[in-house]
């Protein structure tokens, strides 16, 4: 036992030892450091902008959406398509990429199957819109279909022009595949 009281009073003094030399480091790291402290960055000056409504668009307000149709000058007289007319699916393909597949009647009425370059079926019949020129049908017989467009023909003004859109013959080894 009295060793472990010996042992633990040699080990208590080893923790209340003389700093005096750790003092003394510290004191010249603190002497020979420099602090520079680099200067703060100059402040860029910016532009007073002062905001008049009578001028601008609010930024509150949404911006108009811009409509090339709309910008189209209307000469006096001329054949012009409806800017304002809202576009049915098939005007977005031209009507190269459109292909009759077949006929539907009811009651006196003859719908037209055509085919999309993008493999999607559509009903039309007469007054349908087809193309990107702004196209109406304006017949539907049991093989073709018939569609005025308005091409425009650069002075502002619209020309009439009427294209077929005729019905496709496939064969029964197409048909298989």
């Amino acid at each position: 036992m009295k060793k472990l009281i010996l042992f633990t009073a040699i080990m208590l003094s080893g923790c209340f030892s003389d700093t005096d030399d750790l003092k003394v480091h510290i004191a010249n790291v603190q002497a020979n450091t420099s602090s520079a402290i680099e200067p703060m960055p100059e402040v860029t000056v910016y532009g007073h902008f002062d905001y008049s409504a009578q001028s601008l668009r609010s930024p509150f307000d949404a911006p108009k959406p811009e409509a090339i149709q709309e910008k189209i000058q209307q000469m006096s007289g001329c054949l012009s398509p409806d800017p304002r007319r809202r576009k049915q699916p098939l005007e977005k393909f031209s009507l190269s990429d459109l292909v009759m597949r077949g006929t539907l009647g009811e009651l006196g009425v003859t719908w037209a199957l055509v085919e999309a370059s993008d493999n999607t079926l559509h009903r039309v019949a007469v007054g349908s819109y087809v193309g990107l020129y702004n196209g109406r049908i304006t017949s539907v017989s049991e093989d073709n279909v018939k569609v005025v467009e308005l091409i425009p023909d650069g002075a502002g003004c619209w020309v009439e022009r009427e294209t077929v859109v005729a019905m496709t013959q496939t064969s029964a080894e197409g048909q298989r595949k």
